[in-house]
């Protein structure tokens, strides 16, 4: 929590001091436009790679398979786009790092491995082909059952 605070408190400051030094060396209009190409150009890349995205996590759901893998881009994908949005150069880098597609294939990974991810699909997709779900250790016993009376009961 306190990293996050921290997060919060130092990357607006070390942004500013960028944009200054940025507009000292090459004026004000440019580094604004900088800032709006940038942010354009990552809205046009994430626009792209969104897409191809979904296109991945519907082919996997087709297939009877958990887009798992996908829906964790997605969301990588989807911070990168905040940052990109965000006015500054170092969230624009930072953004630009994740739409790269090794990178974020690489913070997926260690994503993935950090993750407990159950797959119950395969079992679904299975039993519906092969009509046989039952386990091969169980067993069900069927029967009937009655009450029957005691002559003694009816004398008494």
């Amino acid at each position: 929590m306190r990293y996050l605070l921290l997060l919060f408190i130092v990357m607006p400051i070390v942004e500013m001091w960028l944009l200054i030094t940025v507009g000292r060396e090459i004026g004000a209009f440019p580094t604004i436009g900088l800032v709006l190409l940038t942010a354009a150009v990552g809205f046009s890349l994430l626009r792209q790679q969104g897409f191809a995205t979904l296109f991945r996590a519907r082919q996997k759901m087709d297939a009877g398979e958990l887009p798992a893998i996908e829906m964790v881009e997605a969301i990588i994908l989807a911070v990168c786009g905040a940052l990109l949005m965000t006015p500054g150069f170092v969230t624009d880098v930072i953004g630009f790092a994740g739409l790269v597609p090794g990178v974020r294939r690489g913070i997926v990974s260690r994503l993935v491995t950090q993750m407990n991810v159950v797959n119950y699909s395969e079992y679904e997709v299975h039993c519906r082909d092969h009509g046989d779900c039952s386990d091969a250790d169980s067993r069900t016993l069927e029967g009937e059952s009655w009450r029957e009376e005691d002559d003694n009961s009816s004398e008494k």
